[in-house]
């Protein structure tokens, strides 16, 4: 199938499982600023799925029973966190149309090989007023800026295409979404957050942006 990914693009993933587990250790107060600052953009109920939901380290937390992702070892973590983990990628969803309630891609557009065929599958699975999250480091911001420059040291970012917000926005608009919302975390450098960081409406501070859009 040519939606398939091949197996050099799931290898990160699968190979350096444990570094990938070990990030959320290691800045467990980066990644409870992002969980937060997600949960106020998502629903408080409804049938929702978490597209490359890798580990679930965002799902089992959020209450998203239902995940894809195309790495093996992946799954099998997020099977034992309680999801219900499906093979898979995002441009070829394996659901029928208007199935969700909504939809969440947390830090999973940079790894798509197609943006707009992503979010044209998001918005087929979604019922009529459903809305999408999208969780994802701007492009422009401090942090976007130095894992652009830093990405070919890396495991997981060095095949990634990061993405500004507007950027983001023009995607979904040609897709069909509107009535957008924002809200942005992470004001600092990694190393130097010791707190939870707050949350603010809108974009072009923070790092770690979250944008609602509805179907």
């Amino acid at each position: 199938m040519d939606n398939e990914p091949s197996k050099k693009e799931i290898n990160p993933f699968d190979e350096y499982t444990n570094q990938y587990e070990d990030w959320f250790g290691r800045n467990k107060f980066v990644f409870e600023s992002e969980l937060r600052a997600i949960k106020e953009q998502l629903p408080k109920s409804g049938n929702g799925i978490e597209i490359g939901v890798g580990s679930g380290q965002f799902a089992a937390p959020l209450g998203i029973e239902t995940g894809i992702d195309p790495s093996e070892k992946m799954r099998e973590l997020a099977q034992k966190r309680g999801i219900k983990a499906i093979n898979g990628v995002a441009e070829n969803l394996p659901f029928g149309d208007s199935q969700f309630d909504f939809v969440l891609m947390t830090t999973t557009i940079c790894f798509v090989d197609n943006l707009e065929v992503s979010f044209k599958e998001a918005y087929r699975i979604l019922i009529s007023k459903g809305v999408l999250i999208i969780g994802f480091i701007d492009k422009k911001s401090p942090l976007g800026e130095i894992y652009q420059i830093h990405k070919e040291r890396s495991a997981f970012y060095q095949k990634a295409t990061f993405y500004s917000v507007d950027e983001v926005i023009s995607k979904l608009k040609k897709v069909g979404f509107k009535n957008f919302n924002f809200t942005q975390t992470i004001f600092h450098d990694l190393k130097e957050i010791k707190n939870i960081e707050p949350i603010k409406e809108g974009y072009g501070e923070g790092s770690f942006v979250i944008i609602r859009a509805t179907k």
